[in-house]
């Protein structure tokens, strides 16, 4: 059977049905995949948002990650920040990514098989990430997200949505990718993301199709109402020019097992967790 929590936006009348178990078989159970697959969470913050957005990250979605990481310049007593020694400011994320990564790599690469990214205002719905990866392997150079295309038509993943890597895609960033400017760029880029993605891309690791088998998305760069309610998200914006796979808004928007959602305040990803994980139909 399956349970389902929902999210109701009663402004058009529209729900969101996040579905985190299904007990067909003992496979799908939230409690096997969690021993099936690790997944490891580090998340792009910054000293000033550490009492104002990461700690509620730490406090909602944050504590079903295997291994859970707070990027930042300065340590803080109340998470488990990693410090990197890079000058904050946007245009400053692709160099952090990189060093975050390096990082990983060096430190936790045995810790887990999947390696997400997310913003200190996105909200993952941890389980059905785990349900999602379960039919895909780590050992294969490929990575999920919300994709996007950059101007010269290369795929990439959008940042606010959170994108994960396989173990086998950070192997190739690290010793393939970051070592060779001519395939990654060296210094500052433009988005963390769209640098993200050249360089996958230039190293051959996939940018996969995370839609559902409806061809409803998983990750979200906004947050639910934007997506469920049509026209709040305006035609002939930079959100539809880039959408890989074209823009659909109301129901058919998002999945039923969706993973992400950005732009999510800290007093809502408390709600997102009463009504995911405890609300009862």
């Amino acid at each position: 059977m399956l349970t389902v929590c929902p999210e109701r936006l009663n402004r058009s009348g529209y729900a969101l049905y996040l579905k985190v178990r299904d007990y067909v078989n003992n496979t799908a159970d939230p409690l096997v995949l969690y021993k099936k697959i690790r997944l490891l969470c580090w998340v792009l913050t910054h000293p000033g948002n550490i009492q104002t957005k990461a700690i509620h990250v730490n406090a909602t979605w944050g504590k079903r990650c295997d291994v859970l990481l707070f990027m930042s310049s300065k340590p803080a007593i109340e998470l488990p920040v990693v410090v990197l020694n890079v000058e904050e400011g946007r245009d400053n994320l692709w160099t952090k990514t990189k060093a975050a990564f390096k990082y990983i790599y060096k430190n936790h690469l045995d810790d887990a098989d999947w390696f997400l990214k997310a913003d200190d205002d996105t909200y993952i719905v941890v389980d059905n990430l785990h349900h999602f990866l379960q039919d895909h392997s780590s050992t294969k150079p490929v990575y999920f997200g919300r994709k996007f295309k950059a101007p010269e038509k290369k795929p990439y993943m959008s940042g606010g949505a959170g994108y994960v890597l396989s173990k086998a895609a950070i192997i190739q960033a690290v010793r393939r990718g970051f070592k060779d400017s001519n395939k990654c760029r060296n210094g500052s880029g433009s988005g963390e993301d769209v640098e993200l993605g050249r360089c996958l891309f230039n190293i051959g690791v996939e940018a996969g199709d995370s839609r559902d088998a409806l061809g409803r998305e998983r990750f979200h760069p906004f947050s639910p109402e934007h997506h469920l309610i049509t026209g709040m998200l305006l035609k002939n914006t930079w959100f539809n020019k880039y959408s890989f796979y074209g823009v659909k808004q109301g129901p058919e928007c998002c999945s039923d097992y969706a993973i992400s959602f950005h732009y999510i305040s800290p007093n809502m990803m408390y709600v997102l967790e009463y009504l995911i994980y405890h609300l009862k139909p």
